[in-house]
Parts: C-alpha cells; structure tokens; sequence
C-alpha cells in the first residue's frame, strides 16, 4: 500500500485552526484509511484509472480519462474505510474503477473506457455520479486532435506524447492521475492509461 500522510503542521505552522482542516491522506494503491483521532469529517476525491489507448492502421486514438467524485463525509461513527484504486488499462482495455467504501457510504470513481472505436473517435471518460459533485472523465482525443489520452479532475495529458505541441514519447504511460492513454500508428505500441487515486482532507 502507497499511502501520504501530510499534518497541517507540515503545510503552514500556526495557520491552521485546532478546529478545521487537520491533515490529508493520500492513495495511489488500495489499502485501508484509517481515521486519526479527533477527526469528524473528511472531504474524499476519487478518481477512476484511465482507459488504454488504440494503435490499428486507420483507426486509433486515446483512451478515456477516470471519472471522479467528491464528497463530504461526516465520518464521527466511521472508523475506517476501504480503498481500492483503479489499474489503468492497457491497449484498447478499460481502466479500473477506484473506490472508498465505509460500510456506510460508497464513492466510486469510474474507470475511462479504452479505445475501441474506429478512425475519428476517443474513449469515453469514466462515470461519476455519486458525490455531492460529479466530474465525469475526458473523451480520449483522435488523429487531427492529437490521439492523447482523456484528461481527469487533476489534470489534462499528463504525459509527453501527444500531438498537441508537445514532444512525444513512444509508449510511456501518462504521469497525471486517472489518464487516458494514447493512441498510435499501427506499427508503435499504444500507451496504457494511468491508475486512479483517491486523496481525503480530514477536519476536526
């Protein structure tokens, strides 16, 4: 399990109230969150794996970015909470759902679609439809609009291989959370989307 935990003390001494934001826990593996002591409330993002991207001769494309909600949680009965994150997919496969389940509440994330499609049409992005907002993932881009992967809540085309402007590089998985992977010709290997992440700011 790769967890984060960063104290309040850690983001600005003095700045933080003792009744308020406390401390952040961060997943980009599953594992089990944990609640510290005083904690009666957290705000959780959860953000779907993005789907594969698609290299066929005349038909490729990128994969759909994760999906995410976000959502506030009175957690003063809640202890713990299991957390699943997402694995992206690899050429033409869908990428994971992640998801926090408490025994109470359940989030998820969806994952993006991979790129199945014909010539001129991207993944769709992932679902979210249960936090108090609903980001659904980006549509994986396609030839003339740079074949890139679909974009999530934390950013768009977190990787250096589009044709957007950028450099590229064959084949290397995108570095943002939750992103589509890229598309090619039919002769280079396409680009596996990103896996999910599911970030959790606790207050007092």
């Amino acid at each position: 399990m790769t967890r984060t935990v960063i104290q309040a003390d850690d983001i600005a001494s003095g700045a933080i109230p003792e009744a308020g934001f406390t401390s952040v826990q961060t997943f980009t593996s599953s594992g089990t969150w944990t609640k510290p002591s005083g904690i009666t409330k957290v705000i959780v993002f959860v953000t779907g794996a993005g789907g594969g991207g698609k290299s066929v001769s005349g038909q490729f494309g990128g994969g759909g970015g994760g999906g995410t909600v976000i959502k506030v949680l009175d957690v003063s009965s809640i202890s713990s909470s299991t957390i699943t994150i997402g694995s992206g997919g690899g050429s033409t496969a869908n990428g994971g759902d992640s998801t926090w389940a408490d025994g109470t509440n359940t989030l998820t994330g969806g994952g993006g679609v991979g790129n199945t499609s014909a010539y001129g049409v991207g993944g769709l992005g992932g679902a979210a439809t249960t936090g108090d907002v609903n980001i659904p993932g980006g549509v994986g881009g396609y030839a003339t609009t740079g074949m890139g992967g679909g974009s999530s809540y934390w950013g768009a085309y977190g990787h250096s291989n589009g044709y957007n402007g950028s450099a590229y590089t064959i084949g290397s998985t995108p570095t943002i959370y939750g992103n589509g992977g890229m598309g090619w010709y039919s002769s280079l290997t396409p680009t596996s989307g990103s896996n999910g992440f599911v970030y959790v700011q606790e207050y007092k």
